[in-house]
């Protein structure tokens, strides 16, 4: 049974959502402030956390940029009444998995709770093959980590997923509608950019990092594709 940490301030929605998750199998627990959830993901083994960013103490964008600093991987949905793409963005890029704009369905929060909770089943899996090599970067799918010139990416499961999708398919351009269904298990919606943000956050930790290499490579209009492309 799958374990879902809810951290959210309105106890009445905290209690919907927990309704709603144990129905679908899911263990819950829920905490009101943003230091006590950040407490939970340290010390305890959370499969999916659902967080609110308006929170007091600690809110949510400092409890993602800290858990993800500390090498925390949960999967995070946001779920929050805070709807621009701006909020939307800054949150996947800082380090949450997915987001739910307030109000959303049950049964979505349900369906995007399941999907993050198997790829992180999946990330945490037991050994799937060889590390591949493409010239100075290493992706270890035991290690669930990649390594640039012999050092940690630091990436976090999802980052990792998402470029191991790509280092499988090397030199194949993947779209985003594809690559969105494999990772996310959803299809494109209007102006999601949930794929984009993740491939900036790759080319933040590797390519940028790399000495002699870029290697997340975009076929404009279609997708991206791992490559080892010579750095000018």
């Amino acid at each position: 049974m799958a374990k879902v940490l809810i951290v959210e301030d309105d106890e009445v929605i905290a209690q919907g959502m927990a309704r709603y998750l144990e129905a679908a199998g899911f263990d819950t627990v829920a905490v009101g402030r943003g230091d006590l959830g950040l407490a939970r993901l340290r010390f305890e083994r959370a499969d999916v956390c659902v967080l609110d960013l308006m929170l007091p103490e600690v809110d949510g964008w400092r409890l993602i940029e800290t858990a993800r600093s500390e090498g925390i991987g949960t999967p995070i949905v946001v779920v929050s009444a805070r709807g621009t793409e701006h909020d939307r963005v800054h949150a996947l890029e800082i380090g949450a998995d997915d987001y739910l704009v307030k109000p959303f369905s049950m049964k979505e929060l349900v369906a995007r709770v399941s999907a993050a909770a198997r790829r992180g089943a999946r990330v945490a899996e037991a050994p799937r093959g060889e590390a591949i090599e493409l010239e100075e970067l290493r992706i270890d799918p035991r290690e669930v980590q990649a390594y640039v010139d012999g050092r940690s990416a630091e990436l976090t499961p999802t980052e990792f997923k998402l470029l191991y999708a790509l280092a499988l398919d090397r030199g194949r351009v993947a779209t985003r509608d594809e690559l969105l269904q494999k990772i996310w298990g959803r299809r494109a919606g209007h102006r999601d950019r949930t794929v984009d943000v993740f491939v900036r956050r790759l080319r933040t930790k590797i390519d940028r990092l790399a000495s002699r290499h870029t290697f997340v490579q975009t076929r404009y209009g279609i997708g991206y594709k791992l490559e080892a492309v010579p750095k000018e």
